[in-house]
């Protein structure tokens, strides 16, 4: 794979950065021009929050996610858009998973290749602030595979989400598992963190193959938890 590096030029007197290419400022970029966001992560997380709790609830030792509706995290008052706001709310926790934009199978190709570069983008910029940083991996169908696992480094630990991923389904299990068998086929990750469910066949045959699995359950099931305890 042949990287490349972007010298930045200086902006015309009165422009605006609307594209947030300050965040990308000495990347290095893959072939398909994603920038690579270095996994600066040491530890694991001993626990994970959600982007919105950040408001409310302080967990310094946890790392935060975005693991929810785009709504709640991007848009105009969102990360894109505020991100000095979004590091203010991301410095005092112990490490962040990088922003999980969503490239849904019946978005437009170029909205999901913008995603995935916004993902990388975001990620290397923590870096740049002194934020550890695990990398998330989100892939669609096949025809994503080209540029969905993009700008992350090989052998790092990374993240993935199940809540939303239709496993639960039988009908798309078979494309979450082939994606899956992509992704560590190109990135060869010695750690995955999954946040949702890891309980399916797929990530049995990952342990088996010396890849250690992570699982923090979602919000949703750790108050089901919490609640059938109560009872």
């Amino acid at each position: 794979m042949k990287n490349t590096i972007y010298v930045l030029k200086q902006p015309r007197k009165g422009c605006h950065d609307i594209w947030n290419a300050f965040m990308t400022k000495g990347a290095v970029y893959s072939h398909n021009d994603i920038p690579i966001c270095p996994s600066t992560a040491s530890i694991i997380p001993k626990g994970l929050i959600d982007y919105t709790m950040t408001k409310h609830i302080s967990h310094p030792e946890f790392f935060v996610h975005f693991y929810i509706d785009d709504y709640k995290f991007d848009g105009k008052h969102g990360i894109w858009q505020e991100p000095e706001k979004a590091l203010e709310r991301l410095l005092p926790y112990a490490g962040v998973i990088t922003p999980d934009f969503s490239t849904y199978q019946d978005m437009p190709e170029p909205l999901k290749i913008y995603n995935t570069f916004r993902c990388r983008a975001f990620g290397y910029w923590l870096t740049t602030q002194g934020i550890p940083v695990i990398n998330n991996v989100r892939w669609g169908t096949p025809e994503t595979y080209w540029y969905c696992f993009d700008g992350i480094p090989l052998h790092s630990t990374v993240a993935i989400g199940t809540v939303a991923s239709g496993l639960r389904e039988i009908r798309n299990r078979k494309r979450f598992e082939t994606g899956l068998a992509e992704m560590v086929r190109r990135i060869a990750p010695y750690v995955i963190i999954v946040y949702g469910s890891s309980n399916y066949d797929c990530f049995d045959v990952l342990k088996s193959s010396g890849i250690a699995i992570i699982t923090f359950p979602s919000k949703t099931a750790s108050a089901f938890k919490e609640r059938r305890h109560d009872e």
